[in-house]
């Protein structure tokens, strides 16, 4: 399987730069899979196609406010560093975790980057309120960096992040300057654990949330913090040979139960967006041939053309960059041609694309 046949061609005048404002008011690409057809909609069109006894499973995580601009000590180099992941094995505190960082050739090993109350814009005389030190390099990834962090006195390190931090929008998008909230779901929780929204949820109110349970579709919640592979693209030329990080996720027994009675009871169970798909099939039991509850657990599952999903019934996504791993999740639920078709038909029609952009749903 190559990462090519998962490529197309992506006008930058496509790729939203914005939100939709309301949220669900963005444009909604059906593919019915049966057939490969496709209907033109609006996102809050959705519940014409939900059923009573329905199940809209999504991914309550919260983005963490993950980008800090600081400077490097000695030289006052202006440094990036993205965090991803609190590696908790090496700092049970969990002052070490695992970034990305640029530019990366400078940031080696004993490199120490100090942060202040405002990023770099701020005056001389603004209080350093973070530091960070590279202890190690990350095996397999470009600009990945273990990072140990150490806030400022009479600073929690989450209060120190707080200060320098800011939430990451992805690089693609270059013209935002609106409410970082709006790179939120309405529905997160109040933790903060992931580098990036998991995005097909952005297109949920709270209004649209409580008329889809009237109808009486049920709503649930996983967890997974989204890390390093959003940032990743697919470089190798077999596909196959891609190897997707670990990420970590949370499944409850309340979910557990409540997909098991909504199988039975003929509903179907609805993804909202690949990160609630990837925590449900990960939950899979292959030997028990059932769900099993998952609690801070982790994941690479990668699923392209040729995987089985055991759980999900349809999803609802965003039109996804070329050649990702979200490229071959759709592809596999769907099929290559029929996601092809899809984007073809998306790019005639002049959606908008990625993570500010539009939405399919697939059933």
């Amino acid at each position: 399987m190559l990462t090519s046949d998962f490529d197309y061609p992506l006008p930058d005048e496509l790729i939203a730069q914005a939100p939709a404002e309301p949220r669900d008011s963005c444009r909604l690409l059906v593919l019915h899979r049966s057939d490969g057809s496709i209907e033109h909609r609006i996102f809050s069109d959705i519940a014409e196609y939900l059923r009573p006894g329905d199940l809209l499973v999504a991914n309550k995580t919260r983005v963490l406010p993950a980008r800090l601009m600081g400077r490097k000590r000695g030289t006052g180099g202006v440094a990036e560093t993205l965090l991803l992941n609190r590696r908790e094995d090496i700092d049970p505190y969990g002052g070490v975790w695992e970034c990305l960082v640029n530019p990366g050739k400078r940031l080696k090993e004993g490199a120490v980057v100090e942060y202040r109350e405002g990023g770099i814009d701020a005056p001389e005389d603004a209080p350093v309120v973070l530091s960070g030190e590279v202890i190690d390099f990350v095996e397999g990834s470009r600009g990945g960096r273990l990072v140990r962090f150490t806030p400022a006195d009479g600073l929690s390190l989450d209060q120190a992040i707080h200060e320098a931090g800011r939430v990451p929008l992805p690089p693609y998008i270059t013209q935002y300057e609106g409410d970082p909230e709006k790179y939120q779901t309405v529905y997160a929780m109040r933790e903060e654990h992931s580098a990036a929204a998991p995005t097909a949820g952005l297109h949920f109110t709270p209004e649209l949330i409580a008329k889809l349970g009237e109808q009486g579709v049920g709503w649930a919640t996983v967890e997974l913090e989204v890390g390093i592979d959003t940032f990743r693209l697919v470089t190798e030329e077999n596909a196959e040979d891609h190897v997707i990080h670990t990420e970590r996720y949370h499944v409850s027994q309340e979910v557990v139960d409540a997909v098991e009675r909504t199988k039975a009871a003929g509903g179907r169970v609805i993804a909202v967006g690949t990160t609630s798909v990837r925590s449900l099939e990960s939950a899979w039991d292959q030997e028990a041939g059932r769900m099993v509850a998952r609690e801070n657990a982790t994941t690479n599952l990668f699923l392209m053309p040729g995987s089985e999903f055991h759980v999900v019934d349809a999803m609802i996504t965003n039109f996804h960059v070329p050649k990702s791993t979200l490229m071959m999740l759709v592809s596999a639920f769907a099929t290559r041609d029929q996601i092809m078709d899809a984007y073809a038909a998306a790019m005639a029609e002049r959606y908008r694309f990625l993570s500010f952009g539009d939405a399919m749903f697939i059933e």
